[in-house]
C-alpha cells in the first residue's frame, strides 16, 4: 500500500483508506462489536492508515469503535471524523439538526478526543456546511482549535466551490470529502478544479456507489428495514434496474482487467489525480481485501478515457438523497 498527500497540508494517508460508518450505522443494525475490532485490524495490517468516522455514526458508537480498536496503532493511523450533524438520542434517520455554531464545534471536539482515545483529531470535517453559522466562523472556530493543538487539519465535506473558497482564506482546508464515483460525477464541475487550485486533497466517500458499483446488487436484492438505502431514489427497484447498464459497463473494463469491478471502480478514482484518497467502506474482510487490490489495477490514460467515455453514455435514473437530505449538499 503506497501511500498518498491530502493537498498542500501535506497530511500523508495509505492510498485507500477505510470509512467505518456501516459498522455502526446507516447499513443496517450495528454490527459486532468485536469482528468489527478485527476488521479494522486486519485494515490495519494490510497498509490502511486512514480511518474515517463522525460523531454522528451510531450516534457516537462509531467513534468509541475506532478508539478502542485503534488505540494500539496511534502513532501509525490517520483517524478522521467530523462535527456539525448534532445527533439526537435513537435517532436512527439522519434527521437530526445541523449545528456549527463556534461553542458547539469546540464541545464537540472535546468530546471527540475522548471517544477516540487521543490527543489531537487529525482531520476534523464539517460535515454538512450550516447555512446558520457563517463558514468563516466555522473555520475560525476550528483554527482555534488547531492553535490550541486539539485539532490538526480542517476538512469540509459536500461543500460547494464558493464556500470552500471563503472558508480556506480563513483556515486552510486540507481536504474535502464528498461523494464522487463513476454512479455520481457532479465534482467534476467547479469543486475538483476548486481543489486543485487551492491545493486541497479530494476524500470520495461512497466510491462504489454505496454499493451498486460492486456489481453485486441488482432490482431483486432486499435492504434491511433500517439500511438507509430504502430512502435513496437511486436505489427504487426500478432505478437499480435501469442503471444496471453502468455496472455492465464497469465490468466488461474488469474483465479486460483481470479484475472486479469495485476494483475498476476504485482504480479510475486513483488514476484520476494523485491527491484522490477514496474511503470505501465495509463489514466483510474479503470485500476489504477486494477494494485494496484496487491499487494493483493500472488504469493508463486511454483506459481512463475509454471507461468515462462508455459510461457516460449511461444516463442514471434517480437522485442519490431524499428530498430532506438533498438540500444538505452543495451549498
Amino acid at each position: 500500500m503506497k501511500k498518498r498527500l491530502l493537498g498542500s497540508g501535506r497530511l500523508e494517508v495509505s492510498e485507500i483508506g477505510l470509512g467505518c460508518m456501516g459498522m455502526s450505522w446507516s447499513y443496517g443494525p450495528p454490527k459486532d462489536r468485536r469482528e468489527m475490532i478485527a476488521l479494522i485490524h486486519a485494515a490495519v495490517d494490510r497498509g490502511v492508515t486512514f480511518f474515517d468516522t463522525a460523531e454522528v455514526y451510531g450516534p457516537l458508537l462509531n467513534e468509541e469503535l475506532l478508539g478502542e480498536a485503534l488505540e494500539p496503532y496511534r502513532a501509525s493511523v490517520v483517524i478522521a471524523t467530523k462535527f456539525g450533524w448534532q445527533p439526537n438520542p435513537g435517532d436512527s434517520d439522519r434527521s437530526s439538526a445541523l449545528n456549527s455554531r463556534p461553542e458547539h464545534i469546540k464541545q464537540v471536539a472535546e468530546a471527540s478526543l475522548k471517544r477516540l482515545r487521543v490527543e489531537a483529531i487529525d482531520l476534523f470535517y464539517q460535515h454538512r456546511v450550516d447555512l446558520e453559522v457563517p463558514i468563516e466562523d466555522v473555520a475560525g472556530a476550528v483554527k482555534d482549535l488547531i492553535q490550541e493543538g486539539k485539532v490538526k487539519h480542517f476538512g469540509m465535506s459536500e461543500a460547494s466551490a464558493n464556500t470552500i473558497r471563503r472558508a480556506h482564506a480563513v483556515q486552510p482546508v486540507t481536504a474535502l470529502q464528498s461523494e464522487y464515483s463513476l454512479f455520481f460525477r457532479e465534482p467534476e464541475g467547479s469543486v475538483i478544479s476548486t481543489l486543485e487550485e487551492l491545493g486541497i486533497g479530494f476524500v470520495p466517500f461512497s466510491p462504489l456507489g454505496k454499493g451498486f458499483l460492486t456489481g453485486k446488487i441488482d432490482a431483486n436484492t432486499k435492504f434491511d428495514s433500517t439500511d438507509f438505502r430504502n430512502t435513496v431514489p437511486k436505489f427504487s427497484e426500478e432505478n437499480r434496474k435501469h442503471n444496471q447498464a453502468l455496472v455492465e459497463v464497469i465490468a466488461n473494463f474488469a474483465h479486460a482487467k483481470g479484475a472486479t469491478p469495485a476494483q475498476v471502480a476504485l482504480a479510475w478514482l486513483l488514476a484520476k489525480k494523485p491527491w484522490i484518497v477514496p474511503i470505501p467502506g465495509t463489514t466483510k474482510l474479503d470485500r476489504l481485501e477486494e477494494n485494496l487490490g484496487a491499487v494493483n489495477v493500472q488504469l493508463s490514460e486511454a483506459d481512463v478515457a475509454a471507461l468515462e467515455d462508455a459510461s457516460s453514455k449511461i444516463k442514471i435514473e434517480g437522485a442519490r438523497y431524499s428530498e430532506f437530505h438533498q438540500q444538505l449538499v452543495g451549498r
